[in-house]
């Protein structure tokens, strides 16, 4: 008997039934909504939150930072783009790894990646809370991370429509700050508001102070910024723009979003003068002083204004969208709670929504404050899952497939491994040891399913998966 073909004739809907799965969630969004939820999720004001934190790893190359950020992130995503035309599911990295390589491995891929996921809504509020403490100064930041949970798990559950809505009010929000910033700060440089500032490309390239390793530790940090380009992925499974949109959308959200990362901090490392590490007490909220030495008190405070709604609600929105459908995909398949699988009249996974916002809730309250600590954590889960994701594109498409086309399915994979590798060595060692006790947890749950008789295989046997390899 010959193997199934998922051929670019079917229907997206057809496409899902062949991978064994009904069509559950509301197939409504495009690959422009695609494009732009990638562009919410990762936030094209994001560098303004961590400015400081980077600053002071690169030693004022920020720009840098963001520039190898992209070449590292481009490899990742073709990758994903390479596994999501084959397996448009919204388990992402679970699925991807659990198909094309074995089911029980795709268990650990998506435990891995649950430590991304389940803790980036909750990095989300504790930076929108840190800025809320900017424009009221003595206010508890576990205050607003909570209202920011509460508001955002009220627009998860009105459906993916209220979704589309709001990241496309959210954009144009964003993107008009940018412009405002290129305006009043091209204005300082030129008009010499901006003291000891001027024109240079130091923050780009510094050759008296470049190093790979200072690069690698800025960018275990500066690659939480590019995280939410997989994000798409989680929509694969409401995308109506066929089996290439994610992956389109993907490749083109990170190009643009990096961009705007690297002018940005281009600008605001010139701004901030000479390097000269800033201080500890100032790293949080280091971009909106420097947006107050240059404009008025009130513009600095549109900027935070700006940055709270980006961060605490339009990017933690799409955090929780994404993650909640990991949960629903994972349960679907047996690896958690069969509660978590559960879609309400507006065909969104509501109980996963609930569970993200409630584990959020909780976990604001021990995080809160300790910026640093959570997002190496997160780094951490997402790096390795990026790792599992490279060598699933080779096992799928080289080993089962018997592809070609060795420059997408084998080099590029390849390189996109050594890059994340090499950036999760010199990752903090409080992230690898919270990593590490995260794996152990992860292997004591799949003993426990084992040797109760729950299985963990996927819906289909990943050898019943054809595709074209063009």
């Amino acid at each position: 008997m010959s193997e199934p073909v998922i051929s670019t004739a079917l229907s997206s809907q057809q496409q899902l039934e062949r991978l064994g799965y009904k069509q559950e969630l509301s197939r409504s969004v495009t690959t422009f909504d695609l494009l732009v939820y990638g562009l919410i999720f990762m936030v094209p004001i994001a560098p303004w939150a961590i400015f400081g934190t980077v600053y002071n790893e690169a030693q004022g190359m920020v720009p840098l930072v963001y520039l190898v950020g992209l070449v590292a992130m481009i490899f990742t995503a073709l990758s994903y783009a390479q596994m999501a035309k084959a397996i448009p599911l919204a388990g992402s990295v679970f699925s991807y790894v659990g198909k094309g390589i074995h089911p029980n491995l795709g268990f650990f891929a998506g435990w891995l990646m649950l430590l991304d996921y389940l803790l980036v809504p909750t990095l989300l509020y504790v930076f929108a809370a840190e800025s809320m403490i900017g424009i009221f100064p003595g206010s508890e930041r576990w205050m607003w991370a909570l209202l920011f949970v509460a508001v955002n798990v009220v627009i998860n559950m009105s459906g993916v429509s209220s979704l589309k809505w709001m990241n496309r009010v959210f954009l144009v929000m964003e993107l008009a700050f940018i412009v405002a910033f290129f305006v009043i700060g091209i204005r300082a440089l030129t008009d010499g508001a901006a003291s000891g500032s001027s024109f240079s490309i130091t923050p780009l390239w510094d050759p008296a102070t470049v190093s790979a390793p200072l690069l690698a530790t800025a960018l275990s940090i500066a690659v939480l910024s590019f995280l939410g380009f997989d994000g798409i992925s989680t929509m694969a499974e409401e995308s109506t723009g066929g089996r290439g949109s994610a992956g389109r959308a993907m490749v083109l959200a990170l190009v643009i979003v990096a961009t705007l990362f690297i002018t940005q901090t281009w600008l605001a490392s010139l701004l901030a003068g000479p390097y000269q590490p800033i201080p500890e007490d100032r790293v949080g909220n280091a971009f909106f002083d420097i947006i107050g030495t240059i404009a008025s008190t009130p513009v600095m405070n549109a900027f935070f204004v700006c940055n709270v709604l980006a961060v605490g609600i339009a990017n933690a929105m799409a955090a929780q969208a994404a993650t909640s459908r990991l949960l629903y995909s994972m349960s679907r398949d047996g690896q958690l709670p069969k509660f978590l699988r559960h879609i309400n009249t507006r065909k969104v996974p509501s109980y996963a929504i609930l569970f993200v916002g409630g584990l959020s809730a909780v976990l604001v309250l021990f995080f809160v404050g300790q910026i640093s600590l959570i997002s190496s954590m997160v780094n951490f889960g997402a790096l390795t899952g990026f790792l599992l994701l490279h060598l699933s594109v080779v096992v799928f498409w080289i080993g089962r497939r018997k592809s070609r086309n060795y420059l997408v399915h084998l080099a590029f994979p390849v390189v996109g491994f050594a890059i994340i590798g090499y950036v999760l060595l010199n990752a903090e060692t409080q992230a690898k040891v919270a990593g590490l006790v995260w794996i152990g947890v992860g292997a004591l749950v799949f003993a426990y399913y084992r040797r109760t008789g729950r299985s963990t295989e996927l819906a289909e046997d990943p050898e019943d998966i054809t595709v074209s390899s063009h």
